[in-house]
């Protein structure tokens, strides 16, 4: 009886031995996936506030230059796609064509001094741009947990049970083509 317990004992080490280590790496790419997701949606979160302000944006616009309504499509339009985004580069490429359109947005507001002296346009724009830079913050947020959940998905031995269990690299937020091009802004016209 005792030899058999002996050997009941020496499996269950060796067990746990080989157990822990997977339990444990597994257990942590599950808090990597979870970082990730919650950056992914924080950015979203971010993005749907700068959403929300720009109709107020464009009402207030609208009132001072109804003859720029190529521009009020366009903001429309990319604000129709960044909510139907369904992935991340989706989301990166239509945020990427919000800002463009918000971009040409300001620059006709240049045009009209009474609409920047109003201060509902001055709230809303101070607003706009908390939100960017909020945007901002959690576009690197969620690179950085990437970065994190990237690694840890290569190495080894984490990358044996990110194989076994179908825990796969995460895409990084890119700027899209195009948007590292400097703006031209001219107010001559």
């Amino acid at each position: 009886m005792n030899k058999t317990l002996k050997n009941i004992l020496i499996v269950a080490v060796i067990i746990a031995i080989i157990i822990f280590p997977i339990v444990g790496s597994y257990n942590g790419l599950v808090s990597l996936d979870q970082k990730v997701k919650k950056a992914e949606s924080n950015i979203d979160t971010q993005l749907q506030r700068r959403s929300d302000l720009i109709p107020n944006l464009v009402e207030t616009v609208k009132g001072y230059a109804a003859q720029e309504k190529e521009i009020f499509t366009d903001i429309a339009n990319a604000r129709a796609k960044l909510a139907g985004a369904q992935n991340i580069k989706d989301t990166a490429n239509a945020d990427a064509e919000l800002s463009s359109a918000l971009s040409r947005l300001l620059v006709v507001v240049e045009r009209y001094p009474e609409l920047k002296s109003s201060q509902n346009f001055k709230d809303l724009t101070v607003n706009l741009e908390g939100t960017e830079n909020r945007i901002a913050i959690s576009r690197q947020d969620y690179n950085t947990a990437v970065d994190a959940y990237n690694t840890r998905v290569r190495k080894f031995p984490s990358s044996i049970i990110a194989g076994i269990f179908n825990f796969n690299e995460k895409p990084y937020y890119k700027a899209a083509e195009g948007a590292k091009e400097v703006p031209k802004v001219d107010f001559t016209k």
